[in-house]
């Protein structure tokens, strides 16, 4: 939390996707901590009442709604963006993902890598959906999760579908950082446009289920397990802790656009803290190529650039870094 985050969160209505599980579930629970409206944005339903129970026995006086969130089928989304029936959000959190489960290349109903569709192209596609409301609300914030992971992964821009070689491990790696690439990339195209919201990325160190405290009925954790699991604690924390840097990036006013945050101790856990991007992460050319691609794959672009206008090169993010 940051100082009167109480405060600042009045009024506000926040949607987070993936909210039903995981970080994304605490991210939701300490946002209605905060005194926000929290919409959770989740693809199963029941998942998301579940959900919204949790949160209610943490929080008894949450204010809740949900929204059917499918990132693997784009044809839903602007049914999603209807279902929200708001006139400001002052900022939508891209947390959802998934990870391949086997050693087989699947696909979605649009024929894209489902790896790479649901993380990215299905948070860019939402993205372009929800824009014109993002930019009616005055300092609305667009959180980007992306994962510790990214560091070590190189994106092919000649096979972001993993067509010629698929790697279940790297293919999640790679969407993640597709995802800080284009986050940084809204960065550079609102300060074009001159508008006011922001585009923050954050990653959530390593988070474990098994350092988590349970929410019963969505999830819980033995004492056995938690028992288990304590020395993987001094390299790692539980996901509750994960959500803390995207809630601070929601909340927190000092935080400003084209930042990146993670946790303090390694990347891998403790408070907040500001970080310096690694050079790959920040890449003019190849966001702007990333998001020319992205925008083809799913006929949608969120803000397109204006002609001959400077923007901010790799070496200002580094320099900006903490």
């Amino acid at each position: 939390m940051t100082p009167n985050s109480d405060h600042q969160a009045a009024g506000k209505t926040y949607l987070v996707t993936g909210a039903s599980a995981g970080i994304g579930y605490f991210v939701a629970e300490q946002l209605a901590a905060a005194n926000a409206t929290v919409v959770l944005g989740c693809r199963d339903t029941a998942k998301a009442d579940l959900a919204m129970r949790a949160i209610r026995t943490q929080v008894p006086d949450a204010r809740l709604r949900s929204v059917r969130v499918d990132l693997a089928d784009p044809s839903s989304l602007p049914a999603t963006v209807e279902s929200l029936d708001v006139d400001h959000l002052d900022a939508v959190v891209l947390n959802a993902g998934v990870m391949p489960t086997g050693p087989d290349r699947r696909v979605n109903a649009a024929g894209n890598e489902l790896t790479f569709a649901t993380n990215h192209l299905g948070h860019f596609a939402l993205l372009a959906h929800l824009m014109p409301i993002l930019i009616a609300t005055p300092n609305a914030r667009v959180i980007t999760v992306g994962s510790f992971t990214a560091r070590s992964a190189r994106l092919d821009l000649t096979d972001l579908q993993s067509e010629h070689d698929y790697q279940p491990k790297r293919t999640y790696e790679r969407s993640k950082l597709a995802q800080i690439l284009i986050g940084f990339e809204l960065d550079r195209r609102l300060r074009a446009h001159g508008i006011d919201n922001a585009s923050i990325v954050v990653h959530p160190g390593g988070a474990l289920d098994s350092l988590t405290p349970s929410r019963p009925p969505l999830f819980s954790r033995t004492t056995t397990q938690h028992l288990l699991a304590l020395p993987a604690g001094a390299l790692v924390h539980g996901k509750h802790a994960g959500a803390e840097p995207i809630v601070r990036a929601v909340l927190d006013n000092e935080i400003t656009s084209g930042e990146l945050w993670g946790p303090r101790i390694f990347g891998l856990r403790g408070k907040p803290h500001r970080e310096a991007p690694h050079l790959h992460m920040t890449d003019p050319a190849t966001a702007a190529e990333l998001w020319t691609a992205s925008s083809k794959l799913t006929e949608l672009d969120p803000l397109p650039l204006p002609p001959n206008i400077p923007v901010r090169t790799t070496s200002e993010y580094q320099r900006h870094g903490a």
